[in-house]
């Protein structure tokens, strides 16, 4: 249907609505000849006479009377369209597809996520965990939440949030060696250290707080894939391990976790969120990365406590 059969169906309509080509071209803010050209027009088009016309008022005729249902849902649709488009347009609404590492699941995106639900109720939210690299015009994710550094990529990085890297060990580990806590990367020499297999975060450099000096840890023996695997067997006493503060900050307050070497410090990791490209970005996914930096930012200084 091409849009001059839309335009010619809203005048049918108005004309049948107001009873006169005159009305109708005043509701329209067309003339009157231009009113009745269209109407003729459709007339010719459809092989049909859809108006009876006297010289008080046109009426319908049966064919007139059901194409003019017809016309009214037409337009009906038409508006709720673009009433549809509108909104995604002015205002932060429909579907946003987020991706985000396994480890976020666990509490992190949960002050967002209800910020975002309550503040705008026309979005819907689909979020996706995986640690693996996310194709996103492929997959169809609108926003991923990625750890850097970055590789080179065509996608565009909004930085979100800077977090600390901690050294951490349970309690039953430490038991194990004495109970006595290392003063000095060195003693670590001897210690299992656990490791984040193909981690983007550079967690074997340390320094000091206060005289600069850098020493780098020993390579583990154990690497696994997922952060949450490597968080579990900490915990479990199978060694020790540079792990995100934001995602153990509940095991050091509970104690399950001890925080190694407090004066020496592992470089910060950066929280991005990519997107697909920076042109027409939607309401939506400004309003996710608005939200998502407005919350991580609240947490402040991330330090072992």
């Amino acid at each position: 249907m091409n849009r001059q059969m839309v335009k010619a169906m809203l005048v049918f309509a108005t004309t049948v609505e107001k009873g006169t080509m005159n009305a109708a071209a005043r509701q329209l803010c067309m003339s009157t000849s231009a009113v009745s050209q269209q109407i003729f027009k459709l007339e010719q088009q459809l092989g049909l006479g859809l108006l009876n016309r006297s010289t008080r008022a046109l009426t319908p005729t049966e064919a007139g009377k059901l194409f003019y249902q017809s016309c009214v849902q037409m337009i009906a649709l038409a508006d709720e369209t673009e009433l549809q488009l509108s909104r995604l347009k002015d205002g932060p609404a429909g579907e946003l597809r987020i991706a985000a590492p396994v480890g976020f699941g666990g509490g992190l995106l949960s002050e967002p996520l209800r910020r975002l639900l309550e503040a705008h109720p026309g979005i819907q939210l689909s979020l996706q965990l995986q640690d693996e690299t996310v194709d996103l015009v492929g997959s169809g994710i609108d926003l991923a939440i990625c750890i850097g550094p970055l590789a080179d990529s065509a996608l565009v990085a909004h930085h979100l949030a800077d977090w600390q890297m901690l050294l951490c060990v349970a309690p039953d580990f430490l038991c194990r060696r004495g109970n006595s806590m290392p003063m000095h990367p060195g003693e670590l020499q001897n210690w299992e250290r656990l490791c984040h297999k193909g981690s983007m975060v550079q967690d074997s450099m340390l320094s000091h707080t206060v005289s600069g000096e850098q020493l780098s840890l020993a390579p583990g023996r154990l690497a696994v894939n997922n952060m949450q695997s490597l968080i579990r067997f900490t915990l479990d006493g199978l060694g020790y391990a540079a792990l995100p503060e934001p995602e153990v900050r509940q095991f050091l307050q509970q104690g399950t976790l001890l925080p190694l070497l407090p004066d020496w410090q592992l470089p910060q990791y950066s929280v991005y969120a990519l997107t697909a490209g920076r042109e027409a970005q939607a309401p939506k996914i400004r309003e996710a990365i608005a939200t998502l930096s407005a919350c991580f930012a609240e947490d402040g200084p991330l330090v072992a406590a």
